[in-house]
C-alpha cells in the first residue's frame, strides 16, 4: 500500500471523515429543510430557495465542523479569512449543486415538489465529497504539513 493511501487511511482522517459525515447531515437536514420550507410554503422558485438554504447550512456547517471536527486550522488566528475559504469552497459547492438541480429538474424532468426534494438530497450527497475534500485540503491541513497531504 502506498505511502499516501495509508495516511488517508489513518484513524484521524477516518475519525474526521466520520466527524465531518455527522456535521454535514446536520447541515444537510437544516438545508433541506429551509428549501423545502421555502419552496412548498412560498412557491419559491427552486434555484433561489436552494442559494438561500445553501447560505443557512453553510453558516451552521463552519460553525458545528470548527468545533467538532476540524479543531486545527492554518488560520486559528483569522477568522473572517477562515470563514471567507469556507464559504469560498461552499460556494464552488454551490454551482455544483445549482448545475445538478438544473440538470435534475430540467433535464431529466424531476419537477414534482416531492421529486425536486429528492434532487436536492442527491444533489447534496454528490457536493458532500467537493466539500470535505476542499476543506480537508486547503483550510483545515495540518499547519507546517503539505497542504495536499491528506
Amino acid at each position: 500500500m502506498s505511502e499516501r493511501i495509508k495516511v488517508l487511511l489513518s484513524r484521524k482522517n477516518i475519525k474526521q471523515f466520520l466527524s465531518y459525515f455527522g456535521v454535514g447531515g446536520v447541515s444537510a437536514l437544516v438545508e433541506w429543510g429551509v428549501f423545502s420550507f421555502l419552496e412548498y410554503c412560498f412557491d419559491m422558485p427552486y434555484l433561489l430557495a436552494t442559494v438561500l438554504a445553501f447560505i443557512v447550512s453553510t453558516t451552521i456547517n463552519w460553525f458545528l465542523g470548527r468545533t467538532f471536527t476540524f479543531k486545527e486550522s492554518s488560520y486559528d488566528n483569522q477568522r473572517t479569512k477562515e470563514l471567507f475559504l469556507v464559504f469560498l469552497v461552499s460556494a464552488i459547492g454551490l454551482g455544483f449543486n445549482l448545475l445538478l438541480m438544473f440538470i435534475f429538474v430540467r433535464l431529466l424532468g424531476m419537477n414534482t415538489n416531492l421529486l425536486k426534494t429528492a434532487a436536492k438530497i442527491m444533489a447534496t450527497g454528490i457536493v458532500f465529497v467537493w466539500n470535505f475534500v476542499s476543506r480537508k485540503i486547503w483550510i483545515y491541513r495540518d499547519p507546517g504539513k503539505n497542504n495536499l497531504d491528506l
